[in-house]
Protein backbone atom coordinates (compact mmCIF):
# COMPACT_ATOMS: atom_id res chain seq x y z
CA UNK A 1 0.00 0.00 0.00
CA UNK A 2 1.51 3.26 -1.09
CA UNK A 3 0.79 6.64 0.38
CA UNK A 4 1.01 9.84 -1.47
CA UNK A 5 1.89 13.09 0.37
CA UNK A 6 -0.73 15.67 -0.31
CA UNK A 7 0.13 19.27 0.66
CA UNK A 8 -2.18 20.91 3.13
CA UNK A 9 -4.34 23.31 1.14
CA UNK A 10 -4.88 25.43 4.26
CA UNK A 11 -1.27 26.61 4.32
CA UNK A 12 1.16 28.17 1.93
CA UNK A 13 1.41 31.48 0.16
CA UNK A 14 -0.49 30.29 -2.87
CA UNK A 15 -3.63 29.16 -1.09
CA UNK A 16 -6.99 30.85 -1.28
CA UNK A 17 -6.85 31.80 2.44
CA UNK A 18 -3.75 34.02 2.15
CA UNK A 19 -4.57 37.62 1.12
CA UNK A 20 -3.00 38.89 -2.09
CA UNK A 21 0.13 41.03 -1.60
CA UNK A 22 -1.64 44.13 -2.92
CA UNK A 23 -4.49 43.70 -0.42
CA UNK A 24 -2.02 43.20 2.44
CA UNK A 25 -0.19 46.38 1.44
CA UNK A 26 -3.43 48.33 1.36
CA UNK A 27 -4.30 46.98 4.82
CA UNK A 28 -0.98 48.11 6.26
CA UNK A 29 -1.35 51.56 4.69
CA UNK A 30 -4.86 51.85 6.08
CA UNK A 31 -3.63 50.93 9.56
CA UNK A 32 -0.80 53.47 9.36
CA UNK A 33 -3.22 56.21 8.33
CA UNK A 34 -5.58 55.22 11.15
CA UNK A 35 -2.77 55.32 13.70
CA UNK A 36 -1.63 58.71 12.40
CA UNK A 37 -5.15 60.14 12.56
CA UNK A 38 -5.55 58.79 16.11
CA UNK A 39 -2.31 60.44 17.22
CA UNK A 40 -3.30 63.73 15.60
CA UNK A 41 -6.74 63.54 17.18
CA UNK A 42 -5.24 63.24 20.65
CA UNK A 43 -2.78 66.09 20.03
CA UNK A 44 -5.16 68.60 18.46
CA UNK A 45 -7.01 69.60 21.70
CA UNK A 46 -3.75 70.20 23.57
CA UNK A 47 -2.33 72.07 20.58
CA UNK A 48 -5.42 74.30 20.33
CA UNK A 49 -5.22 75.11 24.05
CA UNK A 50 -1.49 75.84 23.82
CA UNK A 51 -1.93 78.13 20.82
CA UNK A 52 -4.98 79.91 22.25
CA UNK A 53 -3.86 80.28 25.87
CA UNK A 54 -0.06 80.50 25.58
CA UNK A 55 1.30 81.28 22.13
CA UNK A 56 -1.20 83.90 20.97
CA UNK A 57 -1.14 85.87 24.26
CA UNK A 58 2.67 85.87 24.14
CA UNK A 59 2.71 87.17 20.58
CA UNK A 60 0.08 89.80 21.40
CA UNK A 61 2.06 90.95 24.46
CA UNK A 62 5.13 91.35 22.27
CA UNK A 63 3.04 93.33 19.77
CA UNK A 64 1.47 95.55 22.45
CA UNK A 65 4.87 96.33 23.95
CA UNK A 66 5.58 98.62 20.99
CA UNK A 67 2.50 100.79 21.60
CA UNK A 68 1.25 103.30 24.13
CA UNK A 69 -1.93 101.46 24.97
CA UNK A 70 -4.40 101.67 27.83
CA UNK A 71 -5.93 98.24 27.30
CA UNK A 72 -9.13 99.28 25.52
CA UNK A 73 -9.61 98.64 21.83
CA UNK A 74 -6.70 97.67 19.66
CA UNK A 75 -3.24 99.25 20.09
CA UNK A 76 -2.81 102.13 17.65
CA UNK A 77 -0.32 104.60 19.16
CA UNK A 78 2.94 103.09 17.92
CA UNK A 79 6.00 104.29 19.86
CA UNK A 80 8.62 101.76 18.77
CA UNK A 81 11.02 100.68 21.50
CA UNK A 82 10.24 103.54 23.89
CA UNK A 83 8.67 101.18 26.42
CA UNK A 84 11.86 99.11 26.57
CA UNK A 85 13.99 102.24 26.83
CA UNK A 86 11.81 103.39 29.70
CA UNK A 87 12.19 99.97 31.25
CA UNK A 88 15.97 100.24 31.42
CA UNK A 89 15.71 103.67 33.11
CA UNK A 90 12.90 102.83 35.51
CA UNK A 91 14.31 102.69 39.09
CA UNK A 92 11.38 100.51 40.18
CA UNK A 93 12.08 97.86 37.55
CA UNK A 94 15.82 98.00 38.21
CA UNK A 95 15.01 97.53 41.88
CA UNK A 96 12.86 94.54 40.93
CA UNK A 97 15.86 92.97 39.22
CA UNK A 98 17.99 93.53 42.31
CA UNK A 99 15.35 92.07 44.64
CA UNK A 100 14.95 89.07 42.33
CA UNK A 101 18.69 88.48 42.53
CA UNK A 102 18.56 88.75 46.33
CA UNK A 103 15.75 86.17 46.52
CA UNK A 104 17.64 83.81 44.20
CA UNK A 105 20.82 84.06 46.28
CA UNK A 106 18.95 83.55 49.56
CA UNK A 107 17.07 80.58 48.11
CA UNK A 108 20.24 78.88 46.90
CA UNK A 109 22.20 79.67 50.05
CA UNK A 110 19.56 79.03 52.74
CA UNK A 111 16.28 77.55 51.53
CA UNK A 112 17.59 74.66 49.43
CA UNK A 113 20.33 73.57 51.88
CA UNK A 114 17.73 73.59 54.67
CA UNK A 115 15.41 71.45 52.53
CA UNK A 116 18.28 69.07 51.76
CA UNK A 117 19.19 68.74 55.45
CA UNK A 118 15.58 67.93 56.37
CA UNK A 119 15.37 65.40 53.52
CA UNK A 120 18.53 63.63 54.72
CA UNK A 121 17.19 63.61 58.27
CA UNK A 122 13.76 62.26 57.30
CA UNK A 123 15.38 59.62 55.10
CA UNK A 124 16.71 57.96 58.25
CA UNK A 125 14.81 55.34 60.22
CA UNK A 126 12.97 57.66 62.59
CA UNK A 127 9.78 56.97 64.49
CA UNK A 128 6.90 58.87 62.94
CA UNK A 129 8.91 60.09 59.95
CA UNK A 130 5.84 59.80 57.69
CA UNK A 131 4.03 62.29 59.94
CA UNK A 132 6.97 64.70 59.80
CA UNK A 133 7.08 64.46 56.01
CA UNK A 134 3.39 65.25 55.81
CA UNK A 135 3.72 68.22 58.17
CA UNK A 136 6.67 69.71 56.30
CA UNK A 137 5.02 69.22 52.91
CA UNK A 138 1.61 70.57 54.02
CA UNK A 139 2.51 74.29 53.60
CA UNK A 140 3.18 73.72 49.91
CA UNK A 141 -0.35 72.38 49.46
CA UNK A 142 -1.85 75.57 50.89
CA UNK A 143 -2.61 78.31 48.40
CA UNK A 144 -0.49 81.45 48.34
CA UNK A 145 -3.53 83.52 49.31
CA UNK A 146 -4.10 81.51 52.50
CA UNK A 147 -0.39 81.64 53.32
CA UNK A 148 -0.30 85.40 52.79
CA UNK A 149 -3.30 86.08 55.01
CA UNK A 150 -1.99 83.72 57.69
CA UNK A 151 1.41 85.40 57.94
CA UNK A 152 -0.09 88.86 57.68
CA UNK A 153 -1.82 88.07 60.97
CA UNK A 154 1.24 86.39 62.49
CA UNK A 155 3.50 89.36 61.72
CA UNK A 156 0.91 92.06 62.41
CA UNK A 157 2.50 94.99 64.28
CA UNK A 158 2.12 95.02 68.09
CA UNK A 159 -0.63 92.39 68.39
CA UNK A 160 0.69 89.70 66.05
CA UNK A 161 1.70 86.22 67.20
CA UNK A 162 5.37 86.85 66.39
CA UNK A 163 5.56 89.89 68.67
CA UNK A 164 3.78 88.03 71.49
CA UNK A 165 6.20 85.09 71.24
CA UNK A 166 9.23 87.36 71.25
CA UNK A 167 7.81 89.34 74.17
CA UNK A 168 7.20 86.18 76.20
CA UNK A 169 10.89 85.25 76.01
CA UNK A 170 12.15 88.75 76.72
CA UNK A 171 13.02 89.72 73.14
CA UNK A 172 10.59 92.59 72.71
CA UNK A 173 13.19 94.65 70.89
CA UNK A 174 13.27 92.22 67.94
CA UNK A 175 9.60 92.78 67.16
CA UNK A 176 8.27 95.59 65.05
CA UNK A 177 6.58 96.39 61.79
CA UNK A 178 7.75 93.29 59.96
CA UNK A 179 6.15 93.95 56.57
CA UNK A 180 5.89 97.73 56.96
CA UNK A 181 9.56 98.41 57.62
CA UNK A 182 11.74 98.69 54.46
CA UNK A 183 14.71 97.24 56.36
CA UNK A 184 12.90 94.02 57.37
CA UNK A 185 10.26 93.43 54.71
CA UNK A 186 12.43 91.36 52.35
CA UNK A 187 13.84 89.20 55.15
CA UNK A 188 10.36 88.56 56.53
CA UNK A 189 9.01 87.84 53.07
CA UNK A 190 11.81 85.36 52.44
CA UNK A 191 10.97 83.63 55.73
CA UNK A 192 7.39 83.19 54.54
CA UNK A 193 8.60 81.92 51.15
CA UNK A 194 10.87 79.39 52.84
CA UNK A 195 8.02 78.11 55.01
CA UNK A 196 5.81 77.82 51.94
CA UNK A 197 8.15 76.20 49.42
CA UNK A 198 10.89 74.30 51.23
CA UNK A 199 8.65 71.24 51.67
CA UNK A 200 8.37 70.84 47.90
CA UNK A 201 12.14 70.77 47.47
CA UNK A 202 12.44 68.48 50.48
CA UNK A 203 10.16 65.92 48.82
CA UNK A 204 12.21 66.16 45.62
CA UNK A 205 15.37 65.41 47.57
CA UNK A 206 13.67 62.57 49.43
CA UNK A 207 12.68 60.96 46.13
CA UNK A 208 16.26 61.31 44.90
CA UNK A 209 17.70 59.87 48.13
CA UNK A 210 15.41 56.86 48.01
CA UNK A 211 16.53 56.10 44.45
CA UNK A 212 20.18 55.74 45.55
CA UNK A 213 21.07 52.02 45.87
CA UNK A 214 21.72 51.07 49.49
CA UNK A 215 24.58 48.80 48.37
CA UNK A 216 26.73 51.82 47.52
CA UNK A 217 26.33 53.33 50.97
CA UNK A 218 26.97 49.97 52.60
CA UNK A 219 30.12 49.49 50.52
CA UNK A 220 31.39 52.91 51.60
CA UNK A 221 30.62 52.01 55.22
CA UNK A 222 32.57 48.78 54.91
CA UNK A 223 35.51 50.75 53.48
CA UNK A 224 35.54 52.84 56.64
CA UNK A 225 33.92 56.03 55.33
CA UNK A 226 32.30 58.22 57.96
CA UNK A 227 28.85 59.85 57.67
CA UNK A 228 30.21 63.05 56.11
CA UNK A 229 32.44 61.11 53.70
CA UNK A 230 29.53 58.91 52.63
CA UNK A 231 27.35 61.97 52.06
CA UNK A 232 30.03 63.88 50.15
CA UNK A 233 31.38 61.00 48.03
CA UNK A 234 28.30 58.83 47.49
CA UNK A 235 25.03 60.61 48.27
CA UNK A 236 25.75 64.07 46.91
CA UNK A 237 27.09 63.01 43.47
CA UNK A 238 24.16 60.64 42.92
CA UNK A 239 21.72 63.32 44.07
CA UNK A 240 23.22 65.93 41.72
CA UNK A 241 20.57 65.61 38.94
CA UNK A 242 17.80 66.22 41.48
CA UNK A 243 19.69 69.17 42.93
CA UNK A 244 20.08 70.73 39.50
CA UNK A 245 16.36 70.45 38.78
CA UNK A 246 15.56 71.93 42.20
CA UNK A 247 17.87 74.90 41.58
CA UNK A 248 16.25 75.50 38.20
CA UNK A 249 12.72 75.50 39.65
CA UNK A 250 13.78 77.78 42.50
CA UNK A 251 15.32 80.40 40.19
CA UNK A 252 12.37 80.40 37.77
CA UNK A 253 9.99 80.67 40.72
CA UNK A 254 11.85 83.70 42.06
CA UNK A 255 11.70 85.42 38.67
CA UNK A 256 7.94 84.86 38.36
CA UNK A 257 7.00 85.45 42.02
CA UNK A 258 3.73 87.36 42.30
CA UNK A 259 0.79 86.02 44.28
CA UNK A 260 2.45 85.65 47.68
CA UNK A 261 3.96 89.13 47.50
CA UNK A 262 0.71 90.68 46.30
CA UNK A 263 -1.36 89.19 49.12
CA UNK A 264 1.12 90.10 51.85
CA UNK A 265 2.55 93.51 50.89
CA UNK A 266 1.33 94.46 47.38
CA UNK A 267 4.95 95.46 46.75
CA UNK A 268 5.16 97.92 49.63
CA UNK A 269 6.32 99.75 51.52
CA UNK A 270 7.43 102.17 48.81
CA UNK A 271 8.28 99.38 46.30
CA UNK A 272 10.73 97.72 48.76
CA UNK A 273 9.18 94.25 48.28
CA UNK A 274 8.02 94.65 44.69
CA UNK A 275 8.86 92.02 42.09
CA UNK A 276 8.73 92.20 38.30
CA UNK A 277 5.36 90.46 38.21
CA UNK A 278 3.92 92.85 40.81
CA UNK A 279 5.22 95.86 38.86
CA UNK A 280 3.66 94.46 35.68
CA UNK A 281 0.33 94.03 37.47
CA UNK A 282 0.48 97.54 38.93
CA UNK A 283 1.06 99.19 35.56
CA UNK A 284 -1.29 96.95 33.62
CA UNK A 285 -4.34 96.72 35.92
CA UNK A 286 -3.96 99.68 38.27
CA UNK A 287 -2.57 102.43 36.04
CA UNK A 288 -3.86 101.08 32.71
CA UNK A 289 -0.47 101.40 31.02
CA UNK A 290 -0.83 98.02 29.34
CA UNK A 291 1.79 98.73 26.69
CA UNK A 292 4.45 99.31 29.33
CA UNK A 293 3.21 96.32 31.35
CA UNK A 294 3.53 94.21 28.19
CA UNK A 295 7.14 95.34 27.88
CA UNK A 296 7.76 94.19 31.46
CA UNK A 297 6.19 90.81 30.67
CA UNK A 298 8.39 90.46 27.58
CA UNK A 299 11.44 91.30 29.70
CA UNK A 300 10.43 88.64 32.26
CA UNK A 301 9.98 86.09 29.50
CA UNK A 302 13.35 87.01 27.99
CA UNK A 303 15.16 86.68 31.33
CA UNK A 304 13.52 83.31 32.02
CA UNK A 305 14.26 82.06 28.49
CA UNK A 306 17.91 83.11 28.57
CA UNK A 307 18.41 81.53 31.97
CA UNK A 308 16.63 78.31 30.93
CA UNK A 309 18.68 77.93 27.73
CA UNK A 310 21.96 78.74 29.48
CA UNK A 311 21.15 76.39 32.36
CA UNK A 312 20.27 73.58 29.97
CA UNK A 313 23.40 74.21 27.92
CA UNK A 314 25.94 74.41 30.73
CA UNK A 315 24.37 72.66 33.74
CA UNK A 316 21.81 70.11 32.53
CA UNK A 317 23.83 69.03 29.51
CA UNK A 318 25.36 66.02 31.25
CA UNK A 319 21.96 64.82 32.49
CA UNK A 320 20.40 65.18 29.03
CA UNK A 321 23.34 63.44 27.34
CA UNK A 322 23.08 60.59 29.84
CA UNK A 323 19.37 60.19 29.14
CA UNK A 324 20.00 60.19 25.38
CA UNK A 325 22.77 57.63 25.72
CA UNK A 326 20.55 55.40 27.85
CA UNK A 327 17.73 55.55 25.31
CA UNK A 328 20.04 54.69 22.46
CA UNK A 329 21.53 51.83 24.44
CA UNK A 330 18.07 50.45 25.19
CA UNK A 331 17.18 50.71 21.50
CA UNK A 332 20.20 48.60 20.60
Amino acid sequence: MTSTFLPDKRTGPDTDLAPPPAAAGRGRSRRRVLHWLTAVGFQVPALVLFIGLVLLPMLFALYAAFFRWGGFGMPSDYIGGDNFTRLLKDPVFLGDLWRCLVLVVLSLALQLPFALAMAVLLNQKLRGRAVYRMLFFAPYVLSEAITGVLFSMIFAPDDGLADHVLGSVGLDGLGGEWFADPSTVMATLFLVMTWKYFGFHMMLYLAGLQSIPAELTEAALIDGAGPWQRFRSVTLPLLAPTLRISVFLSVIGAIQLFDLVWVVTQGGPDHHSETMAVTMFQYGFKRYQVGYASAISVAMFGISLVFALAYQRFVLRRDLEGATTTMRGDAK
